[in-house]
């Protein structure tokens, strides 16, 4: 019997949605990918503000991550936006992509001779390509095919006692039974480094934590300052966390007791890797998110105290909440109630089976509570570099 049922693409992965994903290769096209993306059922975008006039590593970064972004299982085929002017390489991503066996085509919109002409060309290949796919039945799947992405975000005291522990039970149980968990918000190991460094299963892997953690750090010092008011957040501070060694101490318990097996750089798209994972992300939601759908996750668990509603365009977010206050009060964005652990309603354990059966239904099909509502649109890409 299968333990869940997903789109098998080309590679062997399974999705748990099957959409077209219309990628602008920069932000001067986003305009007309979401006018497509508006007039066909069945795909999504990504509205980024990258692209151009960025050093050479930057745009390389970009064009990675927008082409993982464009293999997630969870897409089923791609029309690629572009301008024909942008730093981004378009060709190498169309190329790429449509390496993958994917239905893939793409547009130039100065070719095209501007916007309304783009906007009629790409909205009939979008059309095409959504019947193309629609047809694509679900197929048996093993939990060994699951990768799940973690995050954290508007944390608050309830955050590292309650909602992270029951991911964290979460993550273990996968890892346990051959699945592959991707975490991250590399400024959130601050003051707990060594801990994970404790976990990764040799040398190489814990000298790569402390070089992502130290290189994070080194980069918020580079402009004269360190990380208070923008880690912990003002919001984490009047949810009662008083440093950023304190917050990490909570945010790292998401991840579970497993050992860690390698880091994944930012634009990253995990092959055949089992196991648990860290991505050098940073923490804030728009970047993070984007680096885990470009991860190849088909859904993510989304730890909260103060309640942060958001999702993503191709992966669906589900919002494990543990402080019981947020959870009634914001119970219309909220999926799991983990404050039933600070109540003593419930253990760690308990919550943690309920997050996997909802993880296992969203697999399936089920919507989360911002899927449901559209509310999905949150994408950056982080750079490293300037705006030049």
């Amino acid at each position: 019997m299968a333990d869940w049922y997903g789109y098998k693409r080309a590679d062997g992965k399974f999705g748990s949605r099957n959409y077209v994903g219309i990628i602008p290769t920069v932000t001067c096209a986003n305009d007309v990918a979401n006018a497509i993306c508006r007039q066909v059922m069945g795909s999504i975008t990504f509205q980024h503000h990258q692209g151009c006039c960025q050093l050479p590593p930057d745009l390389d970064r970009v064009t990675d991550t927008l082409i993982s972004l464009g293999k997630s299982p969870n897409i089923g085929a791609v029309l690629i936006v572009s301008l024909g002017c942008e730093g981004t390489d378009h060709e190498r991503m169309y190329s790429e992509l449509k390496a993958t066996g994917k239905p893939v085509e793409i547009i130039h919109i100065q070719e095209l001779g501007g916007v309304s002409n783009a906007i009629r060309e790409g909205t009939n290949l979008a059309r095409k390509l959504a019947i193309e796919i629609s047809g694509q039945q679900r197929e048996p799947a093993s939990v060994k095919d699951i990768i799940m992405s973690i995050k954290c975000g508007a944390s608050d005291t309830t955050s590292g006692l309650a909602s992270n522990c029951a991911i964290g039970y979460v993550a273990d149980k996968l890892v346990d039974e051959g699945a592959t968990v991707i975490f991250g918000e590399t400024t959130e190991f601050l003051g707990g480094e060594h801990l994970l460094a404790q976990r990764a299963v040799n040398k190489e892997v814990a000298d790569r934590i402390y070089e992502i953690v130290n290189a994070m750090e080194t980069r918020a010092k580079s402009i004269g300052c360190d990380m208070r008011r923008g880690q912990p957040t003002p919001g984490n501070i009047a949810g009662g966390l008083s440093t950023i060694e304190e917050k990490s101490l909570g945010a790292i318990v998401k991840s579970g007791s497993r050992p860690i097996q390698g880091v994944l750089d930012y634009p990253e798209h995990i092959t055949d890797q089992k196991g648990l994972w860290i991505k050098d992300t940073p923490g804030r939601e728009p970047e993070i998110l984007t680096g885990m759908g470009a991860t190849g996750a088909q859904f993510m668990c989304f730890s909260t105290g103060r309640g942060a509603p958001q999702g993503f365009p191709c992966m669906p977010v589900i919002k494990i909440c543990g402080n019981p206050n947020t959870y009634q009060h914001m119970e219309n964005d909220m999926d799991v109630n983990a404050g039933l652990i600070i109540t003593g309603e419930k253990t760690i354990e308990e919550v943690g089976e309920e997050v996997y059966a909802k993880l296992l239904r969203v697999l399936n099909g089920e919507m989360t509570k911002n899927e449901s509502i559209q509310y999905t649109s949150s994408i950056d890409i982080h750079v490293l570099g300037p705006v030049i």
